[in-house]
């Protein structure tokens, strides 16, 4: 706030809801919608005062955005903030299965704590499968995703091909919008399953860490170069598209460990070379074996920031160029600042996505409040048991309002945030690394990495050209190779 600015001279009548920070000497405001806008310090006096003149451009936008109080379109307003929290009224939609907990590859960021055993005690049993379909069906949500994980999940290939096939069998009567997808390092793929998952349409995701150099030294296997066989079947899969447009597009995750940082531009030119629209620029979450190995394989929060803005500014240089490549979480994040939505995303929403977005069914029957949930290494974020629970006793239990309680931004500092109406909190990170569900604020890593990127981007927003690239990522829907943004 400027020097010469007093409290006491706020026009209440006038000056809607909003918070601020300066930023390069300008003032950023947002609201609860969304909405945002930089003023210089003396149009941010006059705001504040209530004096700016209504013939204004600067008015003008103010208006539109939901700032000027006594200009405020009341029922437009409810309107938006309403869409922006419908998913709360809908159900989960992400239903992720782990079929087994068994691994064929040894990652050394491994979150899921997964088991190299050759026994089968931690595999999904069919009787298991069939009653976490059942419990599935039971969600209100019209759009239901099951998403096959691990382990590594072709290890128990008759409990994925059960459950697509019994799933579209309910869906005959459900009638549901049913999505299906899997995540796999590809090292068990064949063509009997390829033709299988495409026939149903079940998604396929993979891990690609970039280069041969990096990838295979995050994802290492015993029986050769996990980056070669994923690569070998990217490539069969891609020239497959290319021949029938209705197959569903492979598409690619990236983890980036401490031997990852000094590759920005090489990761961004793999997923290039491979025709990916996009990608997904992931720091590590030290969840699971990667806690454990955090000396090893972390880095500074400062350091992956580095990393991460040097490949952005990279995808940027390419986009202006003409080709049309994304990262993935700034877009999640852009669509947020310029659409006035939530893309369902449920890492960046509040409350975040546990239970009100996805549930996790493990291969034991027992159900986790989401992904993460499971990584934990205890019961925490236990929900209840296929075999045992209804899915409403799942549902509704002090678990699940303790998630929604801790991950509402409303509840925590983040509320004083003039980056709020972006961002979300994850409790079971928070209790991972704090023994706490409530975030320890300021300082808190994710909070922190947060507050930099959004920094980026909306410095980025005031280049006229860098703003073309961006509105034209939440634009443009023809873009293929995406993973699924729902977890």
């Amino acid at each position: 706030m400027a020097d010469d600015l007093k409290l006491e001279k706020v026009n209440k009548k006038k000056v809607g809801f909003c918070r601020f920070k300066e930023m390069d000497g300008r003032y950023l405001l947002t609201n609860e919608i969304g909405g945002f806008v930089f003023l210089t310090p003396p149009l941010f006096k006059q705001f504040v005062e209530g004096t700016l003149d209504k013939k204004s451009l600067i008015y003008k936008q103010l208006e539109e955005n939901y700032f000027i109080k006594d200009e405020l379109d009341t029922k437009s307003l409810v309107e938006k903030y309403s869409c922006r929290k419908d998913f709360l009224l809908m159900g989960p939609s992400l239903h992720i299965v782990v079929v087994t907990l068994r691994c064929n590859q040894n990652c050394i960021y491994c979150q899921t704590s997964s088991s190299l055993t050759k026994g089968k005690s931690f595999d999904m049993t069919l009787e298991t499968a069939k009653k976490t379909v059942d419990v599935i069906f039971k969600a209100p949500n019209h759009f239901i995703t099951i998403e096959f994980q691990g382990g590594e999940p072709l290890i128990n290939w008759p409990v994925i091909k059960y459950i697509v096939q019994y799933a579209k069998e309910k869906n005959k009567k459900a009638k549901k919008d049913l999505r299906m997808s899997m995540v796999s390092n590809f090292t068990l793929m064949d063509e009997e399953k390829y033709k299988f998952l495409s026939k149903n349409k079940v998604g396929i995701c993979t891990s690609l860490d970039g280069p041969e150099m990096v990838h295979d030294r995050n994802r290492p296997w015993s029986k050769g170069s996990s980056h070669k066989n994923a690569v070998s079947w990217i490539k069969k899969m891609k020239k497959r598209e290319e021949n029938d447009p209705s197959l569903y597009h492979v598409s690619a995750v990236l983890t980036a460990s401490k031997f990852s940082l000094k590759y920005p531009k090489e990761i961004i030119d793999e997923y290039l070379s491979l025709g990916f629209g996009g990608i997904h620029l992931r720091p590590l979450s030290f969840l699971g074996f990667s806690g454990k190995r955090r000396i090893e394989i972390g880095y500074s929060m400062k350091e992956f920031l580095e990393f991460w803005k040097e490949a952005m500014d990279y995808i940027i240089e390419i986009n202006k160029k003409g080709i049309n490549f994304q990262e993935i979480y700034s877009r999640i994040l852009l669509k947020k600042i310029f659409d006035k939505e939530e893309p369902n995303y449920g890492c960046l929403a509040s409350p975040c996505g546990a239970v009100i977005g996805q549930l996790l069914y493990n291969f034991d029957g027992n159900v986790f409040t989401c992904d993460e949930g499971r990584m934990v290494g205890d019961d925490t974020f236990l929900l209840g048991n296929v075999e045992k629970n209804s899915y409403e006793e799942i549902i509704f239990n002090d678990t699940s309002r303790s998630i929604c309680t801790a991950s509402l931004l409303d509840n925590l500092p983040c509320d004083y945030c003039v980056y709020k109406p972006y961002c979300g909190v994850c409790p079971v990170v928070n209790y991972a690394l704090n023994k706490d569900i409530f975030a320890f604020l300021p300082g808190n890593e994710k909070c922190e990495l947060n507050k930099r990127i959004l920094d980026y981007l909306f410095r980025k927003l005031e280049n006229k050209e860098t703003r073309k690239v961006f509105k034209k990522w939440i634009s443009f829907t023809g873009i293929t190779g995406f993973p699924n943004i729902t977890s």
